[in-house]
């Protein structure tokens, strides 16, 4: 499954951005628009936050794999 993952990303990031920084800022952009709804929705529906505390986006670099993760 990791293996398909990695080649969908592949080709997403290079057949639709040309430019891997474009990529990861749009990927951000779109994390903070699904918090922002989140957000908003929550005002209505408080129980879809549940237990989740401050909603944030996290970027982790790991320059000893070359990766880095957005959670």
């Amino acid at each position: 499954m990791d293996a398909l993952v990695t080649r969908l990303m592949d080709l997403v990031v290079h057949s639709l951005y040309s430019h891997k920084e474009v990529f990861l800022r749009e990927l951000v952009s779109n994390a903070s628009y699904a918090l922002d709804k989140l957000r908003f929705l929550s005002v209505t529906e408080p129980s879809l936050l549940g237990d989740a505390g401050e909603l944030q986006i996290r970027i982790k670099p790991d320059p000893d794999n070359g990766t880095i993760s957005i959670m």
